[in-house]
């Protein structure tokens, strides 16, 4: 198969450390195209191949060191991203794996901690759903009208499920 010039892109694994540094922000504008026409799956892949380009550089580094450090702080941006559209996805334990261990190294990630709210959210934890919000506020009180948002949309549902569990074990015990 004959490809036009450019289109061409090479797997991660057949590149020089130099390509893969170069290749990264390319992949990335990919991903945030792919995401901005409502693509999540295939954006997703973008990140997750700007990542493993990313990581593979990083392990060749000594952890801690500034090299180490400087490879890390672009691979999070890159997996907030991957987290984005994992959440538009539904797979909402991935997204709590990936912001905890964002949050573990990076205390202080708004971003994070907001998807993993959401994320929590979504399957149910409310108590750390509304602590991660809380700390999106303290971290950026300016976020107030959309973290107000998410509670009330957390509290409707809530509501919502427990009117559906008072019919569904309406007199189970009464028997």
């Amino acid at each position: 198969q004959v490809e036009a010039p450019g289109s061409y892109q090479q797997d991660p694994w057949a590149m020089t450390d130099e390509e893969k540094l170069q290749a990264v922000p390319l992949i990335h504008k990919e991903g945030n195209e792919l995401y901005r026409q409502g693509k999540g799956q295939e954006a997703a892949a973008k990140y997750y191949d700007a990542i493993a380009c990313l990581k593979n550089l990083q392990m060749k580094e000594q952890p801690g060191s500034p090299d180490w450090i400087e490879l890390d702080q672009k691979i999070t941006p890159l997996l907030l991203n991957y987290c984005q559209c994992k959440l538009q996805c539904e797979e909402y334990y991935e997204v709590l794996d990936h912001c905890s261990s964002i949050l573990n190294k990076y205390e202080d990630n708004v971003k994070a901690y907001f998807k993993r709210g959401k994320a929590h959210a979504a399957v149910w934890n409310v108590a750390e759903a509304q602590a991660d919000f809380a700390k999106v506020l303290a971290l950026d009180p300016s976020l107030r009208p959309i973290v107000s948002k998410e509670l009330r949309s957390l509290e409707a549902r809530l509501r919502e499920k427990d009117a559906e569990d008072k019919i569904r074990f309406k007199g189970i015990f009464s028997q």
